[in-house]
């Protein structure tokens, strides 16, 4: 026993010697060199292509990609002129099988919002009721919001709008009228 202790206390003292450090830090990397060019990447002088490159007149540039936009946006607003509809949306306030149902859904419209005509259509096997023709999302919001109060499965909907029976507003009457 009295052999163990003394084994644990040499151990012990063994553990507890204060280690002095064997290498100086900053003398072991004095003289340190490392060639490292070979795997850094090489770029071309960055100068020198500007001058090899032939100068382009920028105005003359940037007016022939005008003129190709201009046209491009001209023939798609042709395209789209042409199509008698238009992606708009709608408040789809009733949708369901029955058709009772639908045609009290249009009644109960009238009664409550006299300012506001619905439309029902029947895509088999379900009838619709939708409220309005709105160019933007943002414009079925103010009626979506007044609608959800009496009709809680109202919810806007991506539709085909017939060209003829609407004008789309101009995007500079809805700035103004959103500052």
């Amino acid at each position: 026993m009295k052999y163990i202790g003394v084994l644990a206390l040499v151990v012990f003292l063994g553990a507890c010697k204060s280690s002095s450090p064997t290498v100086d830090k900053a003398a072991s990397f004095e003289n340190y060199q490392e060639d490292l060019s070979s795997y850094l990447p090489n770029y071309p002088d960055y100068q020198q292509k500007v001058k090899e490159t032939d100068q382009v007149d920028s105005e003359i540039s940037a007016e022939a990609i005008d003129e190709d936009l201009a046209a491009l946006a001209k023939e798609e607003y042709d395209k789209k002129k042409s199509d008698p509809y238009f992606n708009g949306y709608k408040v789809l306030i009733f949708s369901g099988l029955d058709r009772e149902q639908a045609f009290k859904t249009v009644e109960d419209m009238e009664e409550l919002f006299p300012d506001i005509q619905a439309d029902m259509q029947y895509q088999q096997p379900r009838y619709m009721v939708k409220v309005g023709r709105f160019a933007y999302k943002v414009e079925a919001l103010k009626y979506y919001n007044q609608l959800k109060k009496e009709f809680p499965t109202a919810r806007i909907i991506q539709d085909r709008i017939l060209r003829q029976e609407f004008t789309v507003p101009s995007q500079e009457i809805d700035a103004e009228r959103q500052n």
